[in-house]
């Protein structure tokens, strides 16, 4: 287990087995960023050829290992890139260009049994991107390997010469609990679809929520959806040997400001259905229910934070696989509250379970509904693999998009045009079409169709299909595999909430 220390320390003096200093790209080679100074005091004239000779530029993510030779204390630097330099190189860097560094370090595989952190901290929001950039950088899921070859560093201290002031204590603190929400989440994510079924999936969340106060979990299996009328997280799931949930957390703070509604999609592993995907696109498809595991954590998260924000956050659950029982084009799904939907396309899969638990989100009277979800690939195309694509009503998309910046998450808002309104009702027999086949602003249907159950309240819709997974390298705090988007935004957007206006 490593441990996190908060320290007002000398990067030159520290016996740490490493110390990290972040360099800036600069015109004329590399340039020491803020906390690298007494180091490159100590090296003198010879840091900027030496670096030169060993290679490094400060380009983002790269870090240069370098023997000190008793220069300082420590018998190893870890020289890390964050990036060009701004107009004022003495400035300090963004918290995402510092979050970026902290994840490489954590990812350098050092065998060192303590690690100093003494990249640009003198503020509590650089504070909190060295804390969860680390924390996040060095997520690895190892639960199903036989043996592991790292062997994790024990002590990690991270330095800050405003360490002992009371809002770096609380940043650290706020760092290290979102931190271990994301990584959760990426484990959930990153789970083989046979051991994460939605009951299996259900019983993780209510063992999570029972190790939060003020958290409570109910259940809702396959019988009682029927007596609900949750007619879409059914259909989805009839397909399946294992049957659908609907999992429902609850955090009552004692006097909370405002009122927030999560919705998280739940799709456990998507074949398609009787749509079925190509095989290739199977692969990642136990990524599905990244939404649901973005909404829980955030709410546990909202819940160990103390924030006096009341959460009621909603996990739809359902396998979408092919059988004699699965739902097929034509049908007519009946939603809870009674609105119905005509089912084209089988791997549209996840509006209609959203659609709901959407409903049901409704009726507790929030003041703001967000859901999340993988919901289409269309939004990758728009958008790409890395950036969220946020739709809805306009106040509250900014204030997500807001909460996305502070967070260090990419998000970008996307239109729902009144178009969208005349395309979502061409079914002939039902209120809705789900879809119409139209490839051209698939994104922003599904959207629009979402909204018909939000009863016009403040909402936001996100799409993380593209972010929710990375197939490729990991890069900066971000891992392959399940990256546990959306997180970060989800709190963030909830303590604004929580401030003073």
């Amino acid at each position: 287990m490593t441990s996190y220390t908060l320290r007002t320390v000398s990067p030159a003096k520290t016996r740490a087995e490493a110390v990290a200093i972040g360099v800036f790209q600069g015109p004329d080679g590399v340039v020491p960023a803020p906390g690298a100074d007494e180091v490159a005091d100590a090296f003198g004239r010879r840091l900027r050829g030496l670096l030169a000779t060993l290679g490094a530029t400060g380009k983002a993510g790269e870090v240069v290992r370098v023997p000190t030779g008793g220069t300082i204390a420590s018998p190893l630097l870890l020289v890390v890139g964050l990036g060009k330099a701004g107009a004022d190189p003495e400035s300090s860097p963004t918290p995402d260009a510092v979050r970026r560094a902290a994840g490489a370090v954590a990812r350098t595989g050092l065998n060192a049994t303590s690690v100093a952190l003494c990249l640009p901290a003198g503020t509590p929001e650089l504070i909190r991107a060295v804390t969860e950039g680390h924390l996040l950088g060095g997520y690895s899921f190892t639960r199903y390997k036989s043996a592991r070859e790292d062997r994790p560093v024990a002590e990690v201290i991270v330095a800050s010469p405003i360490a002992r002031r009371r809002e770096a204590i609380d940043a650290f603190a706020r760092a290290r609990i979102l931190a271990e929400a994301v990584n959760a989440a990426r484990d959930w994510v990153n789970t083989p679809p046979g051991d994460l079924t939605p009951p299996a999936f259900a019983e993780a969340v209510v063992t999570a929520a029972d190790e939060v106060d003020a958290v409570s979990a109910t259940v809702f299996d396959a019988d009682q959806l029927a007596d609900l009328g949750c007619g879409g997280i059914l259909a989805v799931g009839q397909g399946s040997a294992a049957p659908p949930r609907l999992v429902e957390l609850a955090y009552s703070p004692a006097d909370p400001v405002a009122h927030l509604a999560l919705v998280g999609k739940g799709i456990t592993f998507d074949s398609g259905g009787l749509t079925l995907k190509p095989g290739q696109s199977m692969t990642t498809m136990k990524s599905d229910m990244a939404g649901a595991a973005a909404v829980v954590q955030a709410t546990l998260a909202i819940a160990r934070l103390g924030l006096p924000v009341q959460v009621s956050a909603y996990a739809p659950m359902a396998e979408n696989m092919v059988s004699g029982s699965a739902l097929k084009p034509g049908d007519v799904v009946v939603h809870y509250g009674g609105r119905t939907t005509e089912a084209q396309n089988m791997d549209a899969e996840g509006r209609l379970v959203l659609a709901d638990a959407l409903v049901r989100a409704t009726e507790v009277e929030p003041d703001v509904i967000i859901d999340v979800a993988t919901l289409t690939g269309a939004m990758v195309v728009a958008l790409g693999e890395e950036i969220t694509g946020v739709l809805g009503s306009e106040e509250v998309v900014q204030a997500v998009l807001a909460a996305a910046e502070s967070a260090g998450e990419l998000m970008w808002p996307m239109p729902i045009p009144e178009i969208m309104d005349e395309r979502i009702r061409s079914s002939k027999v039902a209120d809705l079409a789900q879809t119409d086949w139209i490839r051209w602003g698939a994104g922003l249907y599904a959207a629009a169709f979402l909204r018909e159950f939000t009863a016009g309240l403040p909402w936001a819709h996100l799409d993380i299909a593209g972010p929710s997974y990375r197939s490729s390298s990991p890069s900066g705090h971000l891992p392959a595999g399940g990256t546990g988007a959306a997180v970060a935004t989800l709190v963030d957007y909830a303590r604004a909430l929580a401030a003073p206006r």
